[in-house]
C-alpha cells in the first residue's frame, strides 16, 4: 500500500471507532452496528483513494454505515413477514461531544458486570479499540478461536440482557470499574506501540474516569500512568517510526507539565489506598520513577524493584515479573534477568516475551538472539520494534 493508502487507512480506522459507537446508540445492536461500520469502511477504503477524502469523513462514514444498517433491518423485517422499525436518523455533521458520550457509554456497555471481566475487556477492545479479534486474542494471551467464542457470547449476552446504553448511576460505577479501567488502559497501550490516536484516546477515558469518581485509587492511578507514559511520546519514535529506547531519550522534550500532574496523582492515590496497594497507583510510581530520575543512568533501580515486588503483592502475572525482569537487568546484569525470563511460563505466543529474550541473549553475546528475535516477529512485535532490534542483532543465521 502507498503512504497516500496507509494515511487513508489510519483515518478509516481511528473515525471507525466514534462511528460505531454512535451507531450502537442508534441501532441498540452492537452486532448490527459493527457489521454496518465494516460495510461502509471497506466503502470508503476502495472509493477514498481514488476520489479523495471527504470533507467530514466521519460524517460519511456514519451516513454510509446508517444506510446499511437500515437495509440489514428491512430485509429481516420482509424476510420475517414485519414491518421494519424505524430507526432515529443521524446527524452527518456530530457534535464532538456526543460523539465523546457516545464512546464513553459504550465502555460502559460493554464493561457491565454480568459480563465476565475477561469478556468485558476483549469486547470493548474490539470495538473501542478497533483491533482485530486475533489482535485482541493476542493482548489477552488467548487463541484466536476461544477469543472469537467469547466476543460471539458477550453480545449475545448484551442483547438478550437487555443492557442499557448509557453510563450509570454513581451507585453502580463502582461495579463497572475494573472491566473500564482494563480496557482504557489496554487501549493506551496499544496506542502506545505506534497507533497515537488510541494514546490520545486512551489519556481522554482516563481523564473522563477520574471527573466520574475523583476519589477512587484506581481511576487516579490510571491517569496518573497514562499521563507519565505519555509525558515522554515525543521522545519516544524516531522521524522513520523506528522506537527510541528509555535509555536513549532525549529527556528535555519530554513533557514537564504531564509528568507533574502524574506525580501528584500518584500522590493521591497512595493516600486514597487501602492497606494493599492499588495496582494502577503501584505502576504509576514505577513511572514516576523514571520519569524524575535526571537521566537513565542515575534511575533508582533499587526503588523500580521494590515497587515492582508492591505490584506482585496484588497482581502476580508473567508480564508484571517479564518487567520486573527488564529492572533487574539494568541494576544486576543480563545474565541475572534471562533466568527470571526464561522462568516464566504461559507467554510462548506473547511478542514482548521473546523481544525481551533477543535483547537479553545480544547483551550476552549469544547466538540464539536472531532466533528469539524472529519468534517475536512470528507472534505479533510491532515492525518498527523489529526493526530496531534487527539493526542491532542482525538478521537471523
Amino acid at each position: 500500500m502507498t503512504g497516500a493508502g496507509d494515511a487513508v487507512a489510519r483515518l478509516v480506522r481511528d473515525e471507525g471507532t466514534g462511528v460505531l459507537a454512535t451507531l450502537v446508540r442508534v441501532t441498540g445492536s452492537v452486532d448490527l452496528a459493527e457489521d454496518a461500520v465494516q460495510d461502509a469502511v471497506v466503502r470508503a477504503l476502495e472509493t477514498w483513494p481514488r476520489d479523495g477524502v471527504p470533507e467530514n469523513p466521519r460524517g460519511w462514514l456514519l451516513v454510509a454505515a446508517r444506510h446499511r444498517a437500515v437495509d440489514v433491518v428491512r430485509r429481516e423485517a420482509k424476510r420475517q413477514g414485519k414491518e421494519a422499525v424505524a430507526m432515529p436518523a443521524v446527524d452527518p455533521h456530530p457534535d464532538p461531544v456526543v460523539v465523546r458520550d457516545d464512546l464513553l457509554r459504550l465502555v460502559f456497555t460493554c464493561c457491565h458486570p454480568a459480563l465476565s471481566l475477561d469478556a468485558q475487556v476483549a469486547l470493548a477492545l474490539r470495538t473501542l479499540g478497533g483491533l482485530s479479534t486475533a489482535e485482541v486474542a493476542r493482548g489477552l494471551l488467548l487463541p484466536e478461536a476461544t477469543m472469537a467464542k467469547r466476543l460471539t457470547r458477550a453480545k449475545q449476552k448484551i442483547a438478550q440482557a437487555r443492557i442499557p446504553y448509557r453510563v450509570p448511576p454513581a451507585e453502580e460505577l463502582p461495579s463497572r470499574l475494573a472491566g473500564v479501567a482494563s480496557t482504557v488502559y489496554l487501549i493506551f497501550n496499544e496506542g502506545y506501540t505506534g497507533r497515537v490516536a488510541l494514546l490520545a484516546e486512551g489519556v481522554r477515558l482516563a481523564r473522563l474516569l477520574v471527573s466520574l469518581m475523583p476519589d477512587e485509587p484506581t481511576a487516579l492511578g490510571l491517569l496518573a500512568l497514562v499521563l507519565l507514559q505519555d509525558a515522554r511520546r515525543t521522545a519516544r519514535f524516531r522521524p522513520s517510526g523506528e522506537p527510541v529506547l528509555l535509555a536513549e531519550q532525549d529527556r528535555s522534550s519530554w513533557d514537564a507539565s504531564l509528568i507533574k500532574e502524574g506525580v501528584e496523582l500518584v500522590g493521591r492515590g497512595l493516600r486514597r489506598t487501602p492497606a494493599v496497594p492499588n495496582a494502577y497507583v503501584v505502576q504509576a510510581a514505577i513511572a514516576a520513577c523514571h520519569d524524575l530520575a535526571p537521566s537513565y543512568e542515575e534511575t533508582n533501580w533499587d526503588a523500580v524493584i521494590s515497587w515492582y515486588d508492591v505490584l506482585l503483592s496484588t497482581q502476580d502475572t508473567p508480564v508484571v515479573r517479564l518487567n520486573r525482569a527488564a529492572a533487574v537487568a539494568e541494576r544486576d546484569g543480563a545474565a541475572s534477568a534471562l533466568a527470571l525470563v526464561d522462568a516464566l511460563t504461559g507467554l510462548d505466543d506473547y511478542p514482548w516475551w521473546h523481544a525481551s529474550r533477543a535483547e537479553l541473549l545480544h547483551r550476552l553475546g549469544s547466538s540464539s538472539a536472531a532466533a528469539a528475535l524472529a519468534r517475536a516477529e512470528e507472534t505479533g512485535l510491532p515492525a518498527a520494534h523489529v526493526a530496531h532490534l534487527r539493526a542491532r542483532i542482525g538478521p537471523v543465521a
